[in-house]
């Protein structure tokens, strides 16, 4: 037991030099090429490499057009990687560890490293959901926690749609400008 308020507490490995450890709970989340959280899940006792799957068969539910996703290292597995390329159509799932000669065949495939250079996106929105105020949860519980997590998530699709709609406003000003400067020349 690693805290005796939040009995659910965990100790995460991160394997990253600075921070090699944290206590808290894993947070997968699933976000779409336009930068929207589509689905989260709360990791319990369990790690990436234990969700992949069900993950995308659970956004596929909502989402059936989910024709491809990118994943970190840590999700990887064999058998993820079989059961991927039978749900989705592009699997950019790096493998961990030593590359056998298919392994690199696969990983060096146009497709595969554009959308390696795409997934950074993803952490832009962890960040973004930590500085919004998911780095510490005032709620108690286990629930509280999983409750603190799917509204901050709907804060963050909030502020992408706010972002969106304020870019189009900037734009439809722009053109008027430009029409109004035609007009007058």
């Amino acid at each position: 037991m690693f805290s005796i308020f939040e009995e659910h507490t965990e100790w995460i490995n991160k394997g990253k030099a600075g921070v090699p450890v944290e206590l808290g709970l894993r947070v997968c989340v699933l976000e779409d090429q336009m930068g929207f959280i589509l689905h989260h899940k709360v990791m319990e006792k369990q790690t990436d490499d234990k969700v992949a799957v069900a993950m995308i068969e659970e956004t596929q539910l909502n989402y059936p057009q989910l024709n491809g996703c990118s994943f970190d290292k840590g999700f990887y597995s064999k058998s993820n990687q079989e059961q991927l390329q039978g749900l989705l159509d592009e699997v950019t799932l790096p493998k961990k560890g030593k590359w056998s000669k298919a392994d690199r065949e696969r990983e060096s495939t146009e497709a595969f490293v554009t959308a390696r250079k795409q997934h950074p996106a993803i952490e832009s929105a962890i960040n973004a959901l930590e500085v919004h105020g998911l780095d510490r949860c005032p709620d108690h519980g286990i629930e509280g926690f999983k409750r603190y997590v799917a509204w901050s998530i709907v804060g963050r699709n909030l502020i992408k749609i706010g972002a969106i709609v304020q870019q189009k406003e900037r734009e439809q000003l722009e053109r008027e400008r430009q029409r109004e400067y035609r007009k007058a020349a």
